[in-house]
């Protein structure tokens, strides 16, 4: 395969040699993203104008489980939670939590492996009767310290908006993409990571509002387990 780059010169009256108005990069496809191409030609969503949701970060390693299929693993469990996490019912959160691990909080997106704040499942049931200030992340954009009890949080980072009745619902599936990296699928072990996700509120700002909230399960002692909250928000 070949990309032909062309040059065009802004300016009236630059005089730039033919040779480099245009250059041709020759490369070669593996041959299992030939045949990838070749076989999504006439599938709904692929070369006829329909957007598909983006497939999760790192799905193309085989062990992520497709979306269809964790869905029907996970969704009576991810609704449990949800519903505990609405009602601000931690005693019952708590029992979804992974007993070894325990829940890390991600405020934007990016999982950071040694900045996010880990809670055990105590730690989860005491959550709003904690009053301890603690740096969460760093706010975007201002780059100020997120210093925030878990109630204060809670409204902000975890349930920003009514979760429970968001417009789509994502099963190992990218809904809510910023311009920050995707590496949940790369931190968390052979996860399944649901997706609640508002595309926006306000129709002023077209779109730039959405938010959508992220709950990431890994198998434990053949039962799937809480081990991530990550919030997601348009981001600078």
């Amino acid at each position: 395969a070949e990309i032909e780059i062309m040059v065009i010169p802004e300016e009236d009256g630059v005089k730039i040699e033919d040779r480099q108005l245009r250059t041709t990069i020759e490369f070669t496809l593996p041959e299992h993203q030939q045949e990838d191409q070749q076989g999504n030609e006439g599938k709904p969503g692929q070369g006829d104008g329909q957007e598909t949701p983006p497939a999760a970060s790192g799905a193309k390693d085989s062990r992520i489980i497709p979306s269809k299929e964790a869905e029907a693993i996970i969704a009576d469990v991810a609704k449990a939670v949800m519903q505990a996490l609405s009602a601000k019912d931690m005693e019952r959160l708590a029992s979804y939590v992974h007993p070894v691990k325990g829940v890390r909080f991600t405020p934007y997106t990016y999982v950071d492996r040694e900045r996010d704040l880990v809670f055990t499942q105590n730690e989860i049931r005491n959550f709003f009767n904690n009053q301890r200030r603690y740096l969460w992340g760093y706010y975007d954009g201002s780059g100020e310290e997120i210093l925030l009890t878990p109630s204060e949080y809670y409204t902000k980072f975890v349930y920003s908006a009514d979760f429970i009745n968001a417009e789509q619902i994502g099963y190992n599936q990218v809904l809510g993409l910023g311009n920050m990296l995707e590496n949940q699928f790369e931190v968390y072990e052979n996860p399944i990571i649901v997706e609640y996700y508002f595309p926006g509120f306000d129709p002023v700002y077209e779109g730039m509002d959405w938010q959508s909230l992220r709950l990431v399960f890994e198998e434990y002692e053949d039962e799937w387990r809480l081990t991530g909250i990550i919030h997601n928000q348009w981001t600078i």
